[in-house]
C-alpha cells in the first residue's frame, strides 16, 4: 500500500513538474517574444537612465528633425512571407555613403532618428531606418531578437542596392537588439557594399541574455525552463534562442566592427560586449562610456561618441564622395 502511495506521489510530482514547464514556457514566450505590450519592463531599475538622457529621448530636437523629414516609405516581403517596411531619406547632396540604422527591442524605426540626424546633418549620409519584424509598421506576431532580422537586414541591403552604384558604401549601425542584429548579420555573406558595422549595447546570444534576465528579474535558473521555451520559440517563431548567437557570428566576420557600450549597463552587462570584442575575427574597436546605462552612451558623451564613430568610418570607408544620387 505504501509502495503504491509513493508511486502515486512520484507520478503527481512529475506531472506537476511537466505542467509547470509547459505553462512556464508559454508564459515566458508570451512575456518576451510574442508581439504586444511588455508591462513587465515598466519601472525596471536596470533600464533607468539619467534625467538628461530621458529629456533627450522625450524632448530632444531630433524629434522635430524626424517630423520635418520627407521620408520615402519602402516595403519588402521577407523570405518567410512577412511584410516589412522602412524609411529612406536621401542625403542633401549626392553621396556614395549609406547608413542603415537598426532599432532596439520594442522600439521602431524612427526612434533611430536620434542617430540619423547625426549621419544626415553632420556626415552627409543617405539614411535608411527599417522597422524590425514585429515592430512599428512591419508585420509579424513575434520578436526576432536579431536572428531572423539579420536576413531581413541583408535583404533590405540587396533591395537598396538595386538602385545603388557598385561604389556605394554601406554602414550598419544598430542599438541593443539592433546591435545584435548587425553583429549576427556580420557572420553571413554580406553584400559587397557593406563596409563597416557599429554595434551599440549588443548582447551575445538570445539564450544567454534570457538566462541573465530570468535570474535577475525572476530568480529562476535557465535550465530546464529556458530550454523548453527554446523548443516553443522554434515551433512558433521559427528560430532557436541558442542559434541566435552574435558571439559565433563575429568569429566569422570579415568587415571591421566598432563596439560601443555603457560601463554602467546592468540590463545587458558590459562584459558581453567586451567578450564579443575579444573574439571578433575581423578588425575591431571598443569604445566604453563611463556612467552610461543601457543605450545611453550617445547622450551621456555625445561629443566623444560622434568623434569615435566618425574616426572609425574615416578609417574604413573611402574618403571620396562620389556623386551617386540614390532613388532620385
Amino acid at each position: 500500500m505504501k509502495k503504491i502511495r509513493w508511486k502515486t506521489v512520484v507520478v503527481l510530482l512529475v506531472a506537476i513538474f511537466i505542467i509547470f514547464q509547459i505553462a512556464g514556457s508559454f508564459f515566458f514566450y508570451n512575456l518576451a517574444i510574442k508581439r504586444g505590450p511588455k508591462d513587465f519592463l515598466t519601472g525596471n531599475a536596470d533600464l533607468k537612465v539619467s534625467a538628461e538622457t530621458m529629456d533627450v529621448f522625450l524632448n530632444g530636437d531630433w524629434l522635430d528633425w524626424v517630423d520635418k523629414q520627407e521620408f520615402e516609405e519602402m516595403h519588402m516581403t521577407s523570405r518567410d512571407g512577412i511584410e516589412l517596411m522602412g524609411y529612406y531619406l536621401p542625403a542633401k547632396q549626392p553621396t556614395n555613403k549609406l547608413v542603415i540604422l537598426t532599432h532596439g527591442y520594442l522600439g521602431h524605426a524612427k526612434q533611430m532618428g536620434l542617430y540619423g540626424q547625426f549621419y544626415y546633418e553632420e556626415l552627409g549620409y543617405n539614411l535608411f531606418m527599417p522597422n524590425a519584424r514585429g515592430h512599428g509598421k512591419s508585420g509579424g506576431d513575434y520578436y526576432g531578437f536579431g536572428w531572423p532580422d539579420r536576413l531581413d537586414l541583408i535583404d533590405w541591403t540587396k533591395l537598396l542596392s538595386e538602385n545603388m552604384d557598385p561604389a556605394t558604401e554601406v554602414v550598419y549601425h544598430g542599438l541593443s537588439m539592433g546591435a545584435a542584429t548587425v553583429l549576427m548579420a556580420s557572420g553571413e555573406k554580406l553584400p559587397d557594399q557593406v563596409k563597416a558595422v557599429i554595434a551599440d549595447s549588443p548582447y551575445q546570444s538570445v539564450y544567454q541574455l534570457f538566462a541573465y534576465q530570468l535570474n535577475r528579474m525572476f530568480h529562476l535558473p535557465a535550465f530546464p525552463l529556458l530550454d523548453n521555451m527554446n523548443l516553443l520559440t522554434n515551433a512558433k517563431a521559427g528560430y532557436s534562442l541558442k542559434e541566435a548567437d552574435a558571439l559565433s557570428a563575429v568569429q566569422r566576420a570579415t568587415i571591421p566592427i566598432l563596439y560601443i557600450h555603457g560601463n554602467a549597463d546592468t540590463f545587458v552587462p558590459t562584459d558581453m560586449t567586451k567578450e564579443l570584442y575579444e573574439v571578433t575575427e575581423s578588425e575591431a574597436e571598443l569604445f566604453l562610456v563611463d556612467d552610461a546605462n543601457h543605450g545611453e552612451a550617445f547622450v551621456m558623451d555625445q561629443k566623444a561618441y560622434k568623434r569615435k564613430v566618425e574616426d572609425f568610418l574615416n578609417a574604413h570607408l573611402s574618403t571620396s564622395n562620389l556623386s551617386i544620387d540614390l532613388f532620385r
